[in-house]
């Protein structure tokens, strides 16, 4: 089950819109796919009128991402080899990718490192800084997302649609991003240092100041 956030528990406040959110954290994690994404809703739009949850809401979601959908180790990969990602899965990425990052605090980070997110359609998503160390995003739609510092070190990028993405200033060493398109994309000054990006389509791509060092460019 979903743990209450600490910060939630010991909070002063004691109002209808706490006493909403407590009641609305059960039904996350459910057996049935319809009551958690009926509570994935109601926690979009309580982050969305009530400013001081929403931090909270998407550190919540972004937990209960990475424990439901955790990287596989290679043999349980090879079992489950399907790119279908979860509908729970896919509408609470959906929900973090969409937030209003004005309203996210200074210094905090949403943290999907080492979440499988195989498949996933972030079209669009605003996921700029994000800590996607290790993540798989294999197969995932990223068109036009908003990467500009994100963390994607180690991260499975293979197949990805990346087209027309902000990745300036991405960390992106040792990534695969093999067979991934790239066209269009905004590389300008990302750290590409021992990526792989064998196949990769590059039309179009700006790679101005970005660190190219070691890469494997194999056609």
């Amino acid at each position: 089950m979903l743990e209450i956030p600490e910060r939630l528990k010991h909070t002063r406040q004691n109002n209808s819109y706490q006493q909403y959110l407590m009641n609305v954290i059960p039904r996350l994690d459910h057996n049935s796919i319809e009551t958690s994404l009926s509570a994935i809703n109601d926690l979009e739009r309580l982050a969305q009128i009530q400013p001081q949850y929403h931090w909270i809401i998407m550190d919540m979601l972004t937990h209960f991402v990475r424990n439901q959908a955790p990287i596989l180790a290679p043999e349980d990969q090879m079992i489950n080899s399907s790119t279908n990602i979860e509908p729970v899965i896919q509408a609470a990425i959906t929900v973090i990718g969409r937030r209003d990052i004005t309203k996210d605090p200074e210094n905090e980070q949403i943290d999907l490192s080492y979440a499988n997110l195989r498949g996933v359609n972030l079209s669009g998503a605003n996921l700029g800084k994000t800590n996607l160390y290790q993540a798989n995003l294999s197969n995932a739609n990223l068109a036009g997302a908003n990467l500009e510092g994100a963390i994607l070190s180690a991260a499975n990028l293979s197949g990805a649609n990346l087209n027309l993405a902000n990745l300036s200033e991405a960390i992106l060493s040792a990534a695969n991003l093999n067979g991934a398109n790239l066209s269009g994309a905004n590389l300008h000054r990302a750290n590409l240092y021992l990526a792989s990006l064998q196949n990769a389509i590059l039309n179009d791509t700006i790679l101005n100041g970005a660190n190219l060092r070691e890469a494997n460019f194999n056609f």
